[in-house]
């Protein structure tokens, strides 16, 4: 786990983090491909308990979108239990991407 990863909060993020896992997507109005993230996302945090799927309107948010040098949407973040950023990737992820980006968050941290 790298210590230095950035942590999030219920607060910063506007929503609930998940109990286990947060499924974070960037996302901005007029991008098409955000809808489609959007739904895979919340189709794999519907399939694991304690997992929750959140969609951060990047201009909204442009201090935390500078502060992790988000650079384009969609771009997806997995944190652990503790919110901290394990996995990230830009762009329209695959589902079976999505599902082997939060099974290897949970299988190497679980929660603390």
């Amino acid at each position: 786990m790298d210590a230095d990863a950035p942590v999030l909060g219920a607060d910063e993020l506007g929503a609930a983090l998940g109990e286990r896992a947060t499924l974070v997507q960037f996302s901005s109005a007029f991008c098409r491909p955000c809808a489609a993230t959007r739904r895979i996302l919340a189709e794999v945090a519907a399939m694991v308990p304690g997992v929750a799927a959140v969609d951060v309107d990047a201009e909204s948010h442009l201090g935390l979108v500078r502060r992790l040098e988000i650079a384009s949407t969609p771009t997806v973040l997995v944190l652990d239990a503790d919110g901290r950023i394990r996995r990230r990737a830009a762009g329209m992820p695959r589902k079976a991407d999505a599902i082997a980006a939060l099974g290897a968050v949970l299988l190497d941290g679980g929660p603390s």
